[in-house]
């Protein structure tokens, strides 16, 4: 499946994409919840309802009649990992890594396929990075690597949008990631039962039409199982929990000149089987508090 988080009459909803069409989940009687964190901490039950929806044909809406919103729209948790394909590794310059760096971005800087990605007004430095992203379908801990397929819910994709000047003057990186807007996510969480092989998937980044980024999922140096078992070793993983799993080479950062994002630029990022995020950028709004 492909589940999906929709608006449609002022209400947002849990749903299911099936060609040109949305069915809608937690409308039309069902028991199953709105929200997509509580829909997946229900686990196999809430998935076999979810499929046999979808199999009765009803709760079908017209997909241009909805707004995607992004899948989960505040995962409990984002983790992320950088440096994780070699090749960008080498743009960078920096010596390979021998864990897993990991690091993470706020709740609050994600957004949905079509929302706008806000250049900064303290900074112009603003870089894309287009990566495969897992979300977590149950509550765990000491993941077993040869387990780590068992709580995995689905596939989506993540832009790791990044503020390159805010990232490397600090000792750390989470004020260069976690700018408003910053977590472009979507446009569906694509079900292990759609994806068997995560680490064999194409994954493109455009900006403007131009192709950036290129590569396949197979490159990552630490795939989605190795770095469950290794985030599962320290702390618990919960159902909603989205992991970045690193981008290939290609981002602004290891250009020369390095032309930074800009309003009306338009980053576009594909992955096989996965669709498509595309998100424009804009100028940050100047309000400070919002009720």
């Amino acid at each position: 499946m492909k589940l999906v988080s929709f608006s449609h009459k002022g209400c947002t909803r849990v749903g299911a994409v099936l060609a040109e069409e949305v069915v809608d989940l937690s409308g039309q009687g069902s028991s199953l919840p709105s929200d997509m964190v509580a829909f997946l901490e229900q686990g196999a039950a809430a998935m076999q309802q979810a499929r046999t929806i979808c199999d009765s044909g009803r709760g079908r809406l017209a997909l241009a009649d909805v707004q995607l919103e992004a899948p989960i729209r505040r995962p409990p948790k984002i983790l992320a990992v950088g440096l994780n394909y070699r090749d960008h590794v080498e743009e960078t310059g920096r010596p390979m890594p021998t864990v897993p760096m990991i690091f993470n971005k706020q709740a609050t800087s994600v957004t949905g396929s079509g929302g706008a990605i806000w250049r900064p007004q303290d900074s112009a430095d603003l870089d894309y990075e287009g990566e495969l992203g897992v979300v977590i379908g149950k509550s765990c801990r000491r993941v077993p690597k040869a387990q780590a397929a068992t709580v995995i819910a689905g596939y989506t994709i993540v832009n790791d949008v990044s503020v390159r000047d805010w990232q490397m003057r600090s000792a750390t990186t989470t004020m260069g990631k976690s700018w408003d807007t910053h977590c472009p996510l979507g446009p569906y969480i694509v079900t292990t039962d759609e994806v068997p092989d995560p680490h064999v998937l194409d994954l493109k980044t455009w900006v403007n039409g131009e192709l950036r980024q290129n590569s396949n999922t197979k490159h990552l140096i630490f795939n989605c199982f190795d770095i469950i078992e290794h985030l599962s070793t320290a702390f618990t993983l919960e159902a909603g929990d989205v992991i970045a799993t690193g981008t290939p080479s290609g981002v602004i950062l290891g250009m020369d000149p390095k032309i930074w994002l800009k309003p009306g630029d338009v980053v576009r990022i594909a992955i096989d089987q996965l669709g498509v995020l595309e998100n424009p950028v804009v100028d940050e709004p100047t309000y400070t508090v919002r009720y």
